[in-house]
């Protein structure tokens, strides 16, 4: 009932068989990424428990949402019934019935253990959950790949209001008024509801010094000459995220600003020639022919002024997930990942450049294509 994005349970299976154990749970509410993958369920915010023995997926719904739950789970669904509430980890016992030996996610609640535990269950921790997420499957692709092409909707409006802007003295001016990143970003979020997507609280813009800090979503005044950081990282309706990052400028004069952008553009490049193997490329060497080519531009590969942050990260119902860009693991097909090199200085500003690509058997997929240009363009 959820269009198709179901979740391939057989890692979770073979986990248990490959420990001898009886069951897999995992007890959170909508906030815990790792649920939100399992069931498909959106709501609500408090805490409900996933079971999955025997070759059954179970949901324990509370009442008020198992309607819902019916909706978007692609297992079996447990109402909650009558009588008083039970905590979900009591819930979730009552399922397992007698001892038994449950795998559960490192991160599975104190509480919900101890309950566990108490109705006489023994439990082990596991990372398959994590490690399945970290490779995508035909559907989650599709979802990933829809929803950076709305992301870049709101990449468009922000890149044509700094292209409508003018420069009056010292000032850029829009529709009357002075320019900040908080008028910008009112903007990108309106573009993001318009193509059915939330902001997440994740419409990072930054203008001059505050490009610098890597997650700014405060009010700065965007001046002439100055870089206009834009990092955008919607969420679809099915929790997916999208992630680009560009960086403008109104009326560059062509200084530190231009030589940042060329420095990050061939970084992304070698980055990109890095992956062009596809699967089986490590994953630390992407990071590392991108900082090279930082380092050959005159900027620290290694922090300020320069490269203050890895290549990128996996993405997916989280914005930050496996796989890892710095470490040495063999990248696999099915992975989608950032590739975002950037240039700091705290005093001057800030360039990044972020697309979001598919890693493929013999080679990569960039996720929406959008101009890398430091001028603004009208629509």
């Amino acid at each position: 009932m959820n269009g198709g994005l179901d979740t391939d349970y057989e890692p979770i299976a073979a986990a248990l068989a490959a420990r001898d154990a009886d069951a897999f749970v995992h007890v959170g509410d909508r906030f815990d990424d790792d649920l939100r993958y399992l069931t498909r369920f959106s709501g609500p915010d408090r805490q409900y428990a996933f079971v999955y023995r025997e070759d059954e997926a179970l949901l324990t719904a509370p009442s008020l949402f198992a309607e819902q739950a019916e909706r978007e789970f692609p297992g079996t669904v447990v109402p909650a019934g009558d009588g008083p509430r039970k905590p979900a980890a009591e819930r979730a016992a009552l399922l397992l019935g007698s001892e038994s030996l449950v795998l559960v996610p490192p991160h599975l609640p104190h509480e919900s253990a101890v309950r566990l535990e108490r109705a006489g269950h023994e439990l082990l921790s596991t990372t398959v959950v994590s490690e399945t997420r970290a490779v995508k499957s035909e559907a989650e692709i599709d979802r990933l790949r829809w929803v950076q092409g709305a992301t870049m909707e709101g990449m468009r409006r922000a890149e044509a209001v700094l292209a409508e802007a003018t420069v009056s003295g010292e000032s850029v001016l829009w529709a009357g008024e002075r320019l900040t990143t908080e008028r910008l970003r009112r903007e990108v979020n309106a573009a993001f509801a318009s193509e059915g997507l939330t902001d997440a609280g994740n419409t990072v813009i930054g203008a001059g010094p505050s490009c610098a800090d890597l997650h700014f979503t405060g009010d700065a005044v965007i001046e002439p000459g100055e870089t206009v950081l834009l990092d955008l990282s919607p969420r679809g309706p099915d929790g997916y995220y999208g992630d680009c990052s560009r960086t403008f400028v109104v009326e560059s004069e062509g200084g530190w600003e231009r030589r940042a952008h060329v420095a990050v553009e061939r970084a992304q490049d070698a980055a990109f020639d890095a992956l062009s193997s596809g699967a089986g490329t490590a994953a630390n060497e992407v990071h590392r022919e991108a900082a090279a080519e930082i380092g050959a531009y005159g900027f620290s590969p290694t922090g300020e002024p320069g490269f203050t942050h890895g290549i990128g990260h996996g993405v997916g119902v989280s914005l930050h997930e496996a796989p890892s860009m710095r470490s040495p693991e063999a990248l696999e097909a099915g992975m989608v990942l950032t590739i975002e090199p950037g240039v700091y200085d705290r005093e001057r500003g800030g360039v990044r450049i972020e697309d979001l690509v598919l890693v493929t058997e013999g080679g990569y997929e960039v996720l929406g294509e959008y101009h890398r240009s430091l001028v603004p363009r009208p629509e």
